[in-house]
């Protein structure tokens, strides 16, 4: 479990295809204090660590996970959120999350205001319904709140912290960004789907 605040930018370092996808990622993280079989999110996704080093730890991603979220776009250099699984007694900042990513959304808009910038974002169909005005979702990680709702585009403030904290200062139209919908929403309509 996660809380959707970002603690680190990691960088991809490399990528082998060996059966799955094997990723490299630079961290500022202290590696001697992350176990091998930990989970870390890395941009929203849930992964684990499979090889560390002095600076970096290496995961294994597979097939599925690669057709479900952003990592198929992941290149070299590319610039990650990161986030350490969350400990009893930690402080729960953002909202619960789990880094199994829902799908994957598409910057349609942006729209500084002020200080702050205006994503707008399209959900995939399926999942606009579980986005409500002043909900949670993940992004990319990211714990937010939804400004507002208009079909399947939702919108997204960002102060001027979150963007530089995390990757959300590079956000650029047409990205594909990693969408956790809230788990109480989706439990939500599961129970009334189920009357």
């Amino acid at each position: 479990m996660f809380t959707g605040i970002v603690t680190d930018i990691g960088i991809i370092t490399q990528l082998e295809q060996q059966g799955d996808l094997r990723a490299r990622i630079q961290t500022g993280y202290d590696t001697s204090g992350i176990d091998m079989g930990a989970s870390i999110a890395s941009d929203g996704v849930c992964l684990t660590v499979i090889a560390l080093g002095d600076d970096w730890y290496d995961v294994q991603i597979s097939a599925e996970t690669v057709s479900k979220t952003n990592v198929a776009s992941w290149t070299i250099g590319k610039r990650v959120n990161l986030e350490r699984a969350l400990k009893v007694g930690d402080e729960l900042g953002g909202h619960i999350v789990s880094g199994h990513v829902d799908g994957v959304a598409e910057v349609v808009s942006i729209v500084d205001e002020g200080d702050s910038t205006r994503v707008e974002l399209r959900a995939p169909a399926a999942l606009s319904k579980f986005i409500a005005p002043k909900g949670s979702v993940a992004l990319n990680g990211t714990s937010l709140t939804v400004n507002e709702v208009q079909g399947d585009v939702f919108g997204i403030n960002f102060i001027p912290h979150t963007k530089d904290a995390t990757t959300w200062g590079d956000v650029a139209l047409g990205d594909a960004v990693n969408l956790e919908i809230d788990t109480l929403a989706r439990y939500v309509a599961r129970l009334a789907e189920a009357g």
